[in-house]
């Protein structure tokens, strides 16, 4: 597990240099958000020792079994940490896959997993993680939230964009990682969500996938617009 300090509160845990999981600074200790695939939790947890901080709270950016894998391993390790969930990740972490009627009816993709881990809280867009805000990011998933610290500006965006191969837009291919595309669910919702995140102004950006930005604010505009521009094509094409 390899660890990158970001600024006075982001440590980035990163496994096969691929998946990023990442632990956040309290006052009373750490919040992680996401979990990676199954098998990372002696790695998160000596993370943590590493930075001498005990994790206080675990939340996932969606149910994907690359960010919540070890969500039932690490709840048990750590059991006096609080498990929040977003209300729509635990809906699915619990085995209930249904699109709302609110959400666009086409197929979900990627590696949807189930967990035995019941949330002690369940929170909701404009709610707090610990100094975390929780922001509406449904594009990748219907069920996706980003983490914005204001504090510092900080954004964790789980796969809303990828920046290994290539900062994308989700759903927008990058042949040197090409995975968050081929899991992403519906390409006009992510381009909404990019928008309203980019709009947030954030001086920084982390992701699920590839490495953390500093001041992304004109590559977010370049992604964007090469997202826009897939859209107009499929609308052309359709």
């Amino acid at each position: 597990m390899q660890i990158t300090q970001h600024g006075a509160y982001l440590a980035k845990l990163s496994r096969l240099r691929m998946v990023n999981m990442y632990l956040v600074e309290e006052t009373d200790g750490l919040t992680l958000i996401d979990s990676g695939f199954g098998g990372n939790a002696p790695g998160i947890i000596a993370a943590a020792q590493q930075l001498q901080r005990p994790i206080r709270r675990i939340t996932l950016t969606h149910a994907h079994g690359d960010h919540a894998g070890s969500l039932d391993a690490l709840a048990a390790a750590l059991p006096e940490a609080e498990i929040l969930l977003p209300q729509r990740t635990a809906v699915f972490l619990a085995g209930d896959l249904a699109l709302l009627p609110s959400e666009s009816q086409v197929p979900l993709r990627g590696s949807y997993i189930t967990a035995t881990t019941a949330p002690d809280r369940t929170v909701l867009p404009g709610e707090r993680v610990g100094s975390l805000r929780v922001v509406a990011a449904p594009g990748h998933a219907p069920d996706q939230v980003a983490f914005f610290d204001e504090r510092d500006g900080t954004l964790i965006g789980g796969d809303a964009f990828q920046t290994l191969g290539g900062l994308a837009v989700s759903g927008v291919l990058r042949w040197r990682f090409p995975l968050p595309a081929l899991a992403s669910w519906h390409l006009p919702t992510a381009v909404v969500t990019a928008r309203n995140l980019a709009a947030l102004q954030p001086a920084r950006l982390a992701v699920g996938h590839g490495q953390i930005l500093e001041d992304p604010g004109a590559a977010l505009a370049q992604a964007i617009a090469e997202a826009e521009g897939r859209l107009d094509v499929q609308e052309q094409t359709a």
